[in-house]
Parts: C-alpha cells; sequence; structure tokens
C-alpha cells in the first residue's frame, strides 16, 4: 500500500482494560505519570510529534526520554532535556507500531502549560498521543492507520472525546509549542476517524 493510500483497512480488535492500557499496544510503564484530580472526566484527545534527535527517526531515545534514563552525553541535544520529566500516554513509530506509557486512567505529562476552550492544565483531563516524526515531515500511511484505530478505541471507553475535542499540542500551547506541524495532514485524519 502506498504512504498516500486511505485505503480503508478492518480495524485491529483492540480494547482497553479497566485501567486504560490499550490491548494492541507494547506497555512500556513511564514513572512520568500520576493521578488525575477526583471525578475528572477525560474529554480531550491532544496529537504531538516527537523525535529524538529532532528529525531523526528509529532507536530508542524516545523510549529512554519517557522512562527517565535519556543519556546526555550520547547526543549535544540531549544535555538540556535528559532531566525533563515528561511522558505521553501513546507513542506511534513510524511503522505503525503502538506503545503506550501511561495508562488512560491516570494522567500523563505531556501538554505542559496549556489550555483548550479556556480551561488550562490539559493534561488533568486529556489523552496524549505522540507521533514520531517532526513538524516538516509527512507522517506514514501506517501513522495514520493506527492512529485512527486508536482514536475510535479510546472514543469508546471516553465518549467526551467527540471530533471537536481533538486538538494539536499546538492549539492549546500557542506560542511554545508547533506540533504535530503543518506536515500533520488534519484532514486525512479526521477522514479516517470519520468513516
Amino acid at each position: 500500500m502506498s504512504d498516500n493510500s486511505m485505503t480503508s483497512m478492518k480495524p485491529p480488535d483492540w480494547g482497553l482494560d479497566p485501567a486504560g492500557w490499550l490491548t494492541g499496544a507494547e506497555r512500556r510503564p513511564s514513572p512520568n505519570q500520576d493521578e488525575r484530580p477526583p471525578g475528572t472526566d477525560i474529554d480531550l484527545l491532544v496529537i504531538h510529534n516527537i523525535s529524538l534527535p529532532p528529525g531523526e527517526f528509529a532507536g530508542d531515545w524516545i523510549d529512554d526520554l519517557f522512562l527517565n534514563r535519556l543519556d546526555p552525553t550520547a547526543h549535544p541535544y540531549f544535555a538540556p532535556i535528559a532531566s525533563v520529566r515528561v511522558s505521553a500516554h501513546l507513542l506511534i513509530r513510524r511503522d505503525g507500531r503502538l506503545i503506550q506509557y501511561v495508562p488512560g486512567e491516570r494522567r500523563a505529562w505531556h501538554a505542559g502549560v496549556s489550555s483548550f476552550d479556556g480551561r488550562e492544565r490539559c493534561n488533568d483531563y486529556s489523552i496524549g498521543i505522540e507521533l514520531e516524526g517532526a513538524d516538516d515531515v509527512p507522517f506514514t500511511e501506517a501513522q495514520y492507520r493506527t492512529l485512527a484505530d486508536a482514536t475510535h478505541c479510546l472514543q469508546i471507553r471516553y465518549p467526551a472525546i467527540t471530533a471537536r475535542r481533538i486538538t494539536g499540542h499546538s492549539d492549546i500551547s500557542p506560542g511554545r509549542k508547533t506540533d504535530p506541524g503543518p506536515a500533520f495532514d488534519w484532514a486525512r485524519y479526521r477522514a479516517l476517524i470519520a468513516g
């Protein structure tokens, strides 16, 4: 299948367990998570991109960052970020593989200073999905397919995540963040999740 194809495929038979672990994902629990505020409804999905070092794909550097084991001497870019404590619920690699670091019921540390519809602290009520990529590099068909399938699964569990409540990191942290960037095809993704 070409990278530009939107050929319909049967979605995988995924589900979420009671803690919010996705059955279709590899589990790599991050220590960078905590309890959501009591009574919080999960009603926002935030799309990000990440590559370490920037613009380079593959390798274990993203895992190392989310698992607090990034070697600050391995690359000049890593020294200032090695002590940063961040995570996401899910990561989608370039080949479409899905990795989960934080279960949906818990708060991942992905959004930072943020606001959606006038409500601050998006980490409290959102799910964060990272796509392995960069702002100006097209994402793969495998990533769009996995993202759409994961989105469907999350929407079944968290029905308040409607199409209107799916956004980019740049939209909740304008001026501070730019991801998922102009290379992310929102129309393509929205067509997949609508189908």
